[in-house]
């Protein structure tokens, strides 16, 4: 099937922006990742589609609590809440010639929402320093667990 979603959380078939969020609602609920990508599954049929970073976006996080009791909810572009945690972790991985961050939040079975910039910079207001795993790092707290973000040695002064 010609489908592809976009790094910004756009769904296109054969080249053309799916416009009904219904539709993208509906598509986002027979979502899956196998092993070899990412897959619609209905009860006959498996098609595989293009998903070009995360399929998801997180537009939103609301915070709960403060310090290690502090429990993030973010909602994504299609609806989904997840609450970081153990069972919904946060990373972020670097590009390797820039610097820039790419935050996720792992939303369900294998799925992960790319976090988008200005809830990221609502989550920088929310980190906090900590000594994990023998090195210092600033990172957030949620639903008991830290989530390191960067080395505290590399922060900008």
């Amino acid at each position: 099937m010609d489908m592809r979603i976009a790094r910004d959380g756009t769904w296109y078939h054969e080249g053309t922006v799916i416009q009904r969020p219904e539709l993208v609602r509906l598509f986002s609920t027979i979502l899956r990742r196998d092993d070899d990508g990412y897959v619609l599954v209905t009860p006959v049929e498996k098609w595989g589609i293009t998903v070009e970073d995360a399929p998801f976006v997180a537009v939103d996080v609301e915070a709960e609590g403060t310090g290690e009791a502090q429990v993030l909810s973010f909602v994504t572009n299609v609806g989904d809440v997840a609450e970081a945690g153990p069972d919904h972790p946060i990373r972020v991985t670097r590009d390797a010639e820039t610097g820039e961050p790419s935050p996720y939040v792992l939303v369900r079975d294998r799925l992960e929402a790319l976090i988008d910039r200005k809830t990221f910079y609502r989550l920088v207001d929310l980190g906090v320093a900590h000594r994990h795993e023998g090195e210092d790092w600033f990172g957030l707290w949620s639903g008991g667990e830290f989530f390191p973000v960067q080395k505290s040695e590399d922060l900008p002064d």
